[in-house]
């Protein structure tokens, strides 16, 4: 346990000094010294806490620690505890990849916005590895979200005392024109996915409005025949290692139980019994914790081998869409069929009726027009003509 102390220096002027551990290098005696300026309590409770923050492996000298060396510190102390696995690798790509190549070397308590505005200037021009182009503003704009959030710890545990990230002004990207297949494409595609072992995933996709990563982690307990829903209660991802993980869904309102139309019903029915007769040719039975969706050897359907197999049935009937694309189609389909915003938004299971309209917004609006065009024919229609 480190240890520290107060001397009184002069009326409401404290010095604190406090045990560091040892040079790693040269094993010399080091401390921290510090001139606090306030009631004698006060000063002991800032003793205290620079002693907890030591004591539990998170004090640092504000004074000459670098960027780089914080990051590294908040992904050891914060990341690799504190959030799902999938974030703490998104986090850590950043990181490493980007943010300590690019800001590593400034002097943490010297950091300032235009260190900042010039980093997102310079990853928008020549970010790639390699010097083969910028990112995209969206990209450049996560890395702003990480940069924040860790400065954010670092006001959080007095090492500064403002976060620079919230002076500057992020890129802003622009929204990539979302894919729509209508009802006669989507049904070219199921029909070239027939043969496929692909096809149960892509039927309910299309039939779900589900993400890849929900239609991934279902279990056949999570599908209740009888009342016709599916219930997400997890997700899968593969992490960069190649690691399959399962985790809950990321915000409560993907938790969600979805209605299924008797097509994805009949579907999900002979699916099921082609799985219980494949098992049974094994000597085996059909859990209700098994996966719903599989590989011939029982092993889970992984994220990429599905998109990369969807496109290429896609380009079969010559589309150029991605897997992303039935989400979007069964979506639009409900705005146009006049489906209530709300409703939609809980069976996409965004986390805000907001994201909804960010997103669909522009689809929402040509509704709305027809909605006044049937308002008016009913209203002339009950009187006979054009008042």
């Amino acid at each position: 346990m480190s240890r520290g102390s107060i001397q009184q220096r002069s009326r409401g002027t404290w010095s604190i000094r406090v045990e560091l551990p040892p040079d790693p290098t040269t094993a010399r005696r080091r401390q921290k010294r510090m001139t606090f300026r306030g009631k004698k309590a006060e000063a002991e409770s800032k003793l205290s806490e620079m002693l907890g923050q030591l004591n539990n492996g998170i004090y640092v000298n504000a004074a000459r620690v670098r960027v780089g060396d914080f990051l590294r510190q908040w992904l050891r102390d914060y990341v690799e505890a504190g959030v799902r696995p999938t974030t703490g690798e998104g986090y850590r790509t950043i990181v490493e990849k980007h943010l300590i190549p690019g800001l590593g070397n400034i002097q943490l308590s010297k950091l300032q916005p235009s260190h900042l505005q010039a980093y997102y200037a310079r990853a928008l021009k020549e970010g790639h590895r390699g010097n083969t182009g910028g990112l995209a503003a969206r990209t450049v704009l996560h890395h702003h979200r990480v940069l924040s959030r860790a400065l954010g710890h670092a006001v959080r545990w007095r090492l500064l005392g403002s976060n620079v990230a919230l002076s500057v002004d992020p890129p802003r990207p622009v929204n990539k024109e979302i894919q729509i297949l209508d009802g006669v494409r989507l049904i070219r595609l199921l029909e070239a996915s027939r043969d496929s072992i692909y096809y149960p995933f892509i039927h309910l996709a299309v039939f779900s409005g589900l993400r890849r990563s929900e239609l991934l982690g279902l279990r056949w307990r999570d599908i209740d025949m009888e009342a016709a829903t599916l219930t997400v209660r997890r997700v899968l991802h593969v992490l960069a290692g190649g690691e399959v993980v399962f985790q809950e869904p990321k915000t409560a309102r993907s938790k969600r139980t979805v209605a299924l139309p008797p097509a994805a019903v009949l579907a999900l029915k002979a699916y099921m019994e082609k799985q219980e007769a494949h098992r049974a040719i094994l000597g085996e039975s059909l859990e209700e914790n098994d996966l719903v969706f599989t590989n011939p050897t029982g092993s889970p359907m992984l994220p990429n081998t599905v998109t990369h197999a969807f496109g290429k049935i896609a380009l079969k009937v010559g589309l150029d869409v991605t897997l992303h694309s039935l989400r979007h189609s069964h979506i639009s389909m409900l705005i146009r069929q006049g489906v209530h915003d709300k409703a939609i938004s809980d069976r996409a299971g965004h986390s805000t009726i907001s994201t909804t309209m960010d997103i669909y917004g522009h689809l929402m609006a040509d509704t709305q027009r027809g909605v006044a065009l049937k308002f008016e024919e009913g209203l002339f229609e009950a009187v006979g003509g054009i008042p």
